[in-house]
Order: structure tokens, then C-alpha cells, then sequence
């Protein structure tokens, strides 16, 4: 990203940390693009069953769109607040063109690793879509313990980050962070043990 570019988006973030309406919109699509030419560039690099850390992808993506020196504590937390949805976004959307050029993802498999996470298959990896199907309706039941997820494990906020960003205590957000977890552990469990059986009938 050039000079020019690369001070829009530094003057975005700001605007969106102050609550300017527009930002958050002119941003999304810059952000997006960096994520997935990341992301593109690093599938393209590893082997077939490769894995992911998808926090690592988005504060190198805050690194190259962002003037550092020009920005507050409080514009990177909006950053990465912004981005974790994003970034959610650019995998689930890789791991389904994969799927419909494999006519039923035959081959690649598009999977996360964080060590975040507790449960997750033998080698540490996570399945996106799998990710994505437990978060939707871990929403479904409790918005804000999905969107601290997201926060948390796409983004790469920390607790106190995460908190602020939700309007919670870090008290609040721990315990919610465990219970989020647990409850993701069970149901991505399940999920895989239907697929072992769906692949084995």
C-alpha cells in the first residue's frame, strides 16, 4: 500500500475511534483487501492441510495499513476491533471457494490454529467453517459472548481490550470468556463427531 493509501487509512481510524459514522464503512473494504491478499499469500505458501493464526494476520495487516506514530492506544484497539470481524469474514469466504472448486472440499481443508482455544483436533487446528457455524449460533443464544470470541480469537484483543471495546468489566468479561469457551469446546466437539461419522457413511 503507498504513502497516500496508507495515511487514508490511518485518518479512517481515527474518524472511527471518534465515532464518525462514515469510517467504519470506507475502512471495511481497505481492510478487507489487505486481509485477504494476507491471507491469499499465505495459503498459497503452505502445504495442503495447512493451518492459520489469524491474529498474526491481522496485526501485520494494522502494521502495513497503519501510520503507527499517528495513532492512539484507543485507534488500535478500534482497529482490531474492526478487523476481527474481517478477518472472520476473508477465511470463511476462502474456505467455501475452496469448497465449491473442490465439488465438496475434497482436498484442501482451510483450518485456524489458536492457542486460545481449547478442544480443538489432535494436531491444534480448528476447521473455519466449523468456527464459524459454532459462533453463529453461539450468537444466536448470547451476542456478546460470540462477539467476545471473535474479538478475543480473530482479533487478537486481549481481555482488558475485549472488555472495553463490549462495554464490560474485565471481571465479566473473564468469566464470560471461560464459559464462551467451554460452550465451544462442546459444541465443535460434536460437530466433528458428526462429521467423522458423515465421512464414514
Amino acid at each position: 500500500m503507498d504513502q497516500a493509501n496508507n495515511a487514508d487509512a490511518t485518518m479512517l481510524l481515527t474518524a472511527l475511534t471518534a465515532g464518525t459514522s462514515h469510517a467504519a464503512d470506507e475502512l471495511t473494504p481497505i481492510v478487507y483487501d489487505q486481509l485477504r491478499s494476507l491471507a491469499s499469500s499465505y495459503l498459497a505458501q503452505e502445504r495442503p492441510d495447512h493451518t492459520l493464526q489469524p491474529t498474526a494476520l491481522v496485526h501485520e495487516a494494522y502494521v502495513r495499513l497503519i501510520d503507527q506514530r499517528s495513532v492512539r492506544e484507543d485507534d488500535k484497539a478500534a482497529f482490531m476491533g474492526l478487523a476481527s470481524t474481517i478477518m472472520r469474514r476473508v477465511l470463511v469466504d476462502h474456505a467455501r471457494a475452496k469448497k465449491r472448486m473442490k465439488r465438496g472440499g475434497d482436498g484442501r481443508r482451510v483450518e485456524l490454529r489458536e492457542s486460545q482455544i481449547a478442544g480443538q483436533s489432535g494436531d491444534g487446528s480448528l476447521d473455519v467453517e466449523e468456527m464459524d457455524q459454532a459462533l453463529v449460533k453461539l450468537a444466536e443464544l448470547d451476542p456478546r459472548k460470540a462477539r467476545l470470541i471473535e474479538l478475543r480469537f480473530f482479533g487478537g484483543l486481549g481481555e482488558t481490550e475485549a472488555a472495553d471495546m463490549i462495554g464490560i468489566s474485565r471481571a465479566t468479561a473473564s468469566r464470560e470468556w471461560r464459559m464462551a469457551r467451554s460452550w465451544l469446546v462442546r459444541e465443535l466437539s460434536q460437530m466433528g463427531q458428526e462429521t467423522e461419522e458423515a465421512d464414514r457413511g
